[in-house]
């Protein structure tokens, strides 16, 4: 599998981020996702946060919905999260959820056209209307 990742898909196999002082990831974590390519400090940030566990799973969805998404991505993290639930009270329960966040790292940021989608959602179902006919 290592030869295949490495010589077809590119992919190198990267070491564990080691943790560091933890406070503000969750702050933190979607202002470093504005800009490209922060994957090795994205897995730090997780790696080094040591409040809840349910605040930074909430934290990556955020993170994840903020962006310009296609389901493919958002299945690759629910799979992270529920990995992570069925590791909850071991020393690898962090490691699904550090992987998803070095994934969504390494594809933002997204154009977030998605905010318009939800905008026009919200204008509808408030009645407004999107545009005037003007005759």
């Amino acid at each position: 599998m290592s030869v295949h990742l490495d010589r077809f898909l590119n992919v190198p196999a990267t070491r564990l981020p080691q943790p560091e002082d933890g406070h503000g990831v969750l702050t933190e974590l979607p202002h470093l996702l504005d800009k490209q390519q922060r994957v090795d400090e994205a897995g730090k940030l997780v790696a080094s946060y040591t409040g809840d566990p349910d605040e930074l799973v909430a934290t990556l969805v955020t993170c994840l919905l903020r962006e310009d998404r296609n389901f493919h991505t958002m299945q690759c993290v629910e799979a992270a999260v529920r990995q992570h639930e069925l590791l909850r009270g071991t020393d690898k329960a962090r490691l699904p959820l550090i992987a998803a966040a070095r994934y969504l790292a390494a594809h933002s940021p997204t154009d977030r056209s998605q905010r318009q989608t939800y905008e026009i959602a919200r204008r509808l179902h408030r009645g407004e209307n999107l545009y005037e006919d003007v005759a």
